[in-house]
């Protein structure tokens, strides 16, 4: 059942306003608001830890609102008690400036520094007027009053260190990300250049037969240019098919075995299985040829996925599915380990590479934990109009 936002911002914003009004309730029916009488006081705030992680700033506002007049009104009243110059009627004080100052340090950590200086000035005042209220003497008061300004001065420090430390993660994981965007698009386009490498030489070869044949045998010269022709689409599809620019310049040097592809799944497949994870298989479709860089895509995903079983699942087994569709070639990975713990943080950023690599092909990419516990890696690569 979903409750609509309208329903718990009333009830957040109701269950805060009842703090001021149960607080006055508490002081008022308390002769002595003093020593283990502090904890229903205390205790109430809690009804403003909803409007808090929401909205600090009001409940800030909401707390101060309960709090100065409450203990105004307890100082009054244990003054007539003990006389003036007593300050047993701060005791509620301090346990009100420690929770203001709580919610001052969360306005820090939430809030831009302006925002938190100002509500540090106002949250000050309203405890000053407070305190002058209990009319303690110049030392008391003095001595108080600095206790209330270190007080705020930490809150809104361990506020703001913990709003910078947040942030720097934040930037942490951000460059951390495009880096390993980077890096695998340097490696697509490693594997992009051997596929367009490997074509050339293949159409200067027919390009020549072509030529030498052409006088006495044209049906051969036919065929080369029917190669040429099959090749040159092939490799100007899958270029297409990159949707950014590629950086050209790479420090390491152009691997130089031939890329792998779906044939290769069973090798893959057993490589795994050394490494502790049986792997079941499952090939869906009519076998045929693919373009190289789809095919390509196919078998990293899937060399990806089974590594992060292999490093994070905590399972022997897990199962891949390779559906050759009409359409499209997609791939799942699915096993029954401890879910999502490890795959898509750390410093592989595997998930990532998976997806840049199904985004580049204009693809379909999803990495989640199942509702029946492990996880599941599923990609759907389409493939051009002239390969369907």
């Amino acid at each position: 059942m979903t409750v609509h936002p309208a329903v718990t911002g009333a009830l957040r914003w109701s269950a805060a306003l009842a703090h001021p009004v149960l607080l006055y309730v508490a002081v008022f029916s308390t002769d002595e608001p003093t020593g283990r009488r502090l904890v229903l006081p205390a205790l109430l705030a809690a009804l403003v830890l909803p409007l808090l992680l929401r909205r600090p700033v009001a409940a800030l506002g909401v707390l101060a609102a309960g709090s100065v007049p409450a203990v105004v009104i307890a100082s009054s009243r244990l003054a007539a008690v003990y006389g003036p110059g007593t300050d047993a009627g701060w005791q509620l004080g301090q346990v009100q400036a420690v929770l203001t100052d709580l919610a001052l340090g969360h306005v820090a950590a939430t809030r831009r520094p302006r925002t938190a200086l100002l509500c540090a000035a106002a949250a000050l005042a309203g405890q000053t007027a407070a305190l002058s209220a209990g009319r303690t003497g110049a030392d008391a008061f003095t001595a108080n009053l600095l206790v209330l300004v270190l007080m705020a001065a930490l809150a809104c420090t361990a506020g703001h260190l913990l709003r910078e430390r947040r942030e720097h993660a934040a930037e942490l994981r951000t460059r951390a990300a495009a880096e390993a965007v980077t890096a695998e698009r340097l490696r697509i386009a490693r594997e992009l250049h051997d596929m367009v490498a490997h074509s050339m030489g293949v159409i200067a070869i027919q390009a020549g037969v072509g030529r030498r044949v052409a006088a006495a045998r044209p049906e051969e010269a036919v065929r080369a240019l029917g190669a040429i022709e099959s090749s040159g689409k092939e490799t100007l599809a899958g270029l297409r098919r990159m949707l950014v620019a590629l950086r050209a310049d790479d420090p390491e040097a152009a691997p130089r075995d031939p890329a792998p592809g779906l044939v290769d799944l069973d090798r893959l497949v057993t490589t795994t299985a050394d490494a502790g994870v049986r792997v079941g298989l499952e090939r869906r479709g009519d076998p045929r040829p693919l373009p190289p860089d789809v095919e390509l895509a196919a078998y990293r995903i899937v060399q990806e996925g089974l590594t992060n079983v292999v490093r994070h699942a905590g399972t022997d087994t897990c199962r891949v599915v390779v559906d050759l569709g009409a359409d499209a070639v997609s791939v799942e990975i699915t096993d029954e380990g401890h879910g999502p713990a490890g795959r898509t943080g750390g410093t592989g950023y595997g998930i990532t590479g998976m997806r840049e690599r199904t985004t580049l092909l204009r693809g379909h990419f999803t990495a989640g934990p199942r509702p029946e516990g492990g996880f599941r890696v599923a990609a759907r690569l389409p493939l051009p109009e002239g390969t369907r």
